[in-house]
């Protein structure tokens, strides 16, 4: 089975942290989810994003989610594929030096890779989308473009995959999302 890391942080979206995570181990994956700054047994703050007639989703608060490893030290070469969760958190971690380099690791080795609606911020700012087929959120759309990706539009029940990347636009497409990342696993 295969070791993952999941990349995470505060005001990660609820569903697309949590749902992995259980998923990819009761598949029998390892999974340690980080978050720079924090510790295994610290928490991140989760936001549970829906989808309710308005412009944009709303946004409510979810649970804490507890870390299980830590980000400092962290071997990346170690791992065999990465989850990158959606929500206000990709927002903030791609101002991180470490987190970059850590995403541009997964892609220089061609490693599977899954990311979900706002996790496309990460991957542009990593610079890793240039001729990549990317869903997101929508408002995301923009940045795929920017990153030399292109913006795959599909139903929020779906998901896409460009090589050793699998993206979707928000949490409904988590069966279609986390099949095709584990037919590449």
């Amino acid at each position: 089975m295969a070791k993952i890391l999941m990349i995470t942080g505060d005001f990660t979206e609820d569903y697309e942290t949590m749902v992995p995570f259980q998923t990819l181990l009761a598949c029998g994956h390892a999974v340690d989810a980080v978050c720079p700054g924090k510790m295994a047994g610290d928490t991140v703050k989760t936001a549970i994003h829906d989808f309710e007639g308005d412009q944009t989703y709303t946004e409510k608060p979810g649970h804490n989610f507890a870390l299980n490893a830590d980000f400092d030290g962290l071997e990346v070469a170690s791992y065999d594929a990465l989850v990158i969760p959606g929500g206000r958190a990709p927002e903030y971690l791609r101002l991180n030096a470490d987190v970059l380099a850590a995403v541009r690791h997964f892609f220089d080795a061609g490693k599977p890779v899954a990311a979900i609606c706002h996790g496309a911020q990460l991957l542009a700012a990593a610079g890793v989308l240039q001729g990549k087929t990317c869903s997101a959120y929508p408002a995301c759309a923009p940045e795929v473009a920017a990153a030399g990706g292109t913006y795959a539009e599909i139903e929020v029940t779906e998901a896409v995959t460009d090589g050793n990347l699998v993206t979707a636009p928000a949490w409904p497409a988590h069966p279609a999302w986390l099949s095709q990342f584990m037919a590449l696993l």
